[in-house]
């Protein structure tokens, strides 16, 4: 463990998130008093900037073995930490603020890579990931330090680096007498489960699949690039989800592995969703029941690992959905026919919003490097031991 780089007793911490969905970046400026477990936060302010189209399919294609090349991980790396850097500058500004009142800039990076386990043929593919949004171009941007980068360390210890939310959830989320099962609907579907009276040995964690990962690149294929989400589910709603398909997609590997366990856009990215199209059209589904069949497999994937790997461990009361997928209706809807046993709640009926949770999240994580505490939780990742996540960029 590192010592601590600061002692303050309260820290104004603006968090970065720009996830696998490959819409935007989130910032939150978030008021944190204390450090690890007991700390307490308070949003004071969230501010969102969407990647524009041509922005968002260069990235898609970066995420891709067949169109990435070198050259074009080495621009990105510092062009995505110029736009996290104005993303942070006007966040601070539209909240009336000044950069000099934001103690730290937290930064998870956007994924473009990630690999949880040994490649069995490669020997140079091993465990590893790669988050790019260069950090130490950001502090110099913004004028602030900078901690990114978290997911390496926890790979070094013997983790999978992800999911990376369960830390946050059990500090935001944990209930004395409720079994609760955070479950966040961004690119990909991660659900975090804090049994009452949780301790940090007691939360398990992993990712369920896609979340609107399929769902998003299946609209904006139908739609000719017109749309890139399916707002609220409206054009899932008017379909009927061809079971038959879902039940075939449920077929993939992933879902029968046993967690801790992680995946993105390497399993179920631009390719993926482009073979469910096709799969979806040569069996005559028009286009409503396509989008529909998508959103079934997120919410059939969701149901199923927690049937399969969370309820018969850990007793459940509440099932709280954030991230896009929040806003969902449709795929909120076929989750209460899945989970018919469950109260299904947003994070934003408990105070923390939808949308800004995980930038909130990470501002924990970064502001408890600072104080050189541990901030995973090896329980989730499948980490061998507690370590501090984040590298330090001064400005």
């Amino acid at each position: 463990m590192i010592g601590p780089l600061w002692n303050k007793r309260r820290a104004t911490v603006l968090g970065l998130m720009s996830g696998t969905s490959l819409d935007g970046i989130d910032a939150a400026i978030v008021s944190i008093e204390g450090a690890g477990l007991a700390a307490k936060a308070k949003l004071l302010h969230y501010y969102s900037v969407p990647y524009d189209e041509a922005l968002r399919e260069r990235l898609k294609e970066l995420c891709t073995t067949e169109r990435s090349s070198v050259d074009l991980v080495c621009g990105m790396n510092v062009y995505l930490a110029e736009k996290f850097a104005e993303a942070s500058i006007a966040a601070v500004h539209s909240a009336g603020m000044e950069m000099e009142e934001i103690d730290l800039i937290s930064s998870h990076g956007q994924t473009v890579w990630h690999i949880p386990e040994e490649d069995a043929v490669d020997a140079y593919k091993v465990r590893s990931t790669l988050q790019l949004g260069d950090l130490s171009v950001l502090a110099k941007r913004t004028g602030r330090p900078v901690v990114g980068d978290f997911r390496p360390a926890d790979m070094a210890v013997g983790g999978q680096g992800a999911p990376l939310a369960p830390y946050g959830d059990l500090i935001l989320f944990r209930h004395p007498s409720k079994g609760r099962l955070l479950q966040n609907i961004g690119g990909i579907g991660n659900c975090t489960a804090l049994p009452p009276l949780t301790g940090p040995e007691d939360v398990f964690a992993f990712d369920t699949g896609p979340g609107n990962m399929v769902i998003d690149q299946t609209v904006y294929l139908l739609s000719d690039g017109k749309w890139t989400y399916d707002e609220g589910g409206s054009w899932a709603a008017r379909g009927n989800a061809d079971e038959a398909l879902v039940a075939e997609m449920l077929e993939h590997p992933y879902f029968a592995m046993e967690p801790p366990k992680s995946t993105g856009r390497e399993l179920f990215g631009k390719a993926y969703a482009a073979e469910f199209v096709s799969r979806a059209v040569s069996r005559g589904l028009s286009e409503s029941d396509i989008v529909a069949t998508a959103t079934a497999f997120t919410a059939r994937t969701i149901a199923e690992g927690c049937n399969r790997f969370v309820f018969p461990r850990c007793p459940i009361d509440e099932v709280i959905v954030s991230g896009g997928g929040a806003h969902n209706r449709t795929l909120l809807n076929m989750l209460r026919q899945l989970l018919p046993g469950q109260s299904i709640l947003t994070s934003g009926e408990l105070g923390v919003s939808d949308d800004a949770k995980e930038a909130v999240i990470f501002a924990l994580l970064g502001n408890d490097f600072m104080h050189g505490i541990s901030n995973h939780l090896p329980s989730a990742t499948g980490a061998n031991r507690s370590t501090v996540l984040g590298k330090l960029a001064l400005p």
